[in-house]
């Protein structure tokens, strides 16, 4: 089977059929993948307490995904690699009415990571031309603009140093069948599942144009998306912390210089 890239062709209307959820490149199971990870995993430590020194840049990580894609297993998988120090999570409910009296991004902006640090969006602003658009929250005209507002405002953050991930966590119907059961048959999980999830369910075919959407209009030169098999969770997991590794790696960090009037300085 040929190797099936991850990263979105531009210019090019993405077909989420073209990308297969239960993909695992080269390897056989998660045993033979683990190796890797942890691997990556331990690299990705370094890389953060580097990068949280230099402090030049910002890294916004994107997750998105529809519900038991992963998002959530990723940031306890891959991101535990990262000191809560210099990392934090930032999610994205429904709006309050204060949130809603300011600009869809408003709230957004908010959250974006300093110098020096990393954030996690577990979902995003993309939630304004997926579930508002598919719920039919906003009129046409008005979701349809933040394609746009979007792109403006990722640019505006990668001009400013900040590095933006996208991930889009990619799940067959299937699989998802088989989390939401496990969800309902697992008392320990069953706080996960709602009634809203079912709902979702049934919209499959219109969340799968609004992803497409999605993927083929803010899919940009300063913010790509990647396409994640997400139906076998360890490669799902090895995918993303090699995406980190390296682009984080291709920063060329460096620890800061001790400024000139503590050098030689001996501590008694």
């Amino acid at each position: 089977m040929p190797e099936q890239p991850i990263l979105v062709p531009r210019g090019a209307k993405v077909k989420l059929e073209q990308f297969k959820p239960d993909y695992k490149g080269s390897y056989t199971d998660k045993l033979d993948a683990r190796d890797d990870l942890l691997k990556n995993l331990a690299k990705l430590t370094e890389l953060q307490e580097l990068f949280y020194a230099w402090k030049k840049r910002g890294l916004l990580i994107v997750l998105q995904g529809r519900d038991a894609s992963g998002k959530d297993g990723v940031i306890r998988h891959v991101m535990n690699a990262f000191n809560p120090q210099g990392c934090r999570v930032a999610n994205f409910k429904v709006p309050t009415s204060l949130e809603l009296s300011h600009d869809f991004l408003w709230r957004v902006h908010a959250q974006a990571p300093a110098r020096g640090e990393i954030v996690i969006f577990n979902r995003s602003h993309y939630e304004d031309v997926l579930g508002v658009r598919v719920d039919s929250l906003a009129p046409k005209d008005v979701w349809s603009a933040r394609y746009r507002h979007i792109n403006n405002f990722e640019r505006m953050l990668t001009d400013e140093g900040t590095i933006i991930l996208k991930f889009y966590l990619h799940i067959s119907k299937e699989e998802q069948k088989e989390q939401f059961q496990e969800r309902l048959d697992d008392p320990t999980k069953n706080w996960k599942f709602s009634i809203d999830d079912v709902k979702k369910r049934e919209q499959w075919d219109e969340y799968d144009k609004a992803y497409e959407d999605m993927l083929t209009r803010c899919n940009t030169p300063w913010a790509p998306w990647y396409v994640i098999p997400a139906d076998r969770k360890w490669y799902r997991n090895l995918v993303i912390s090699q995406v980190l590794v390296e682009t984080l790696e291709k920063l060329k960090m460096k620890y800061p210089e001790l400024p000139a009037e503590l050098q030689g300085l001996k501590i008694e």
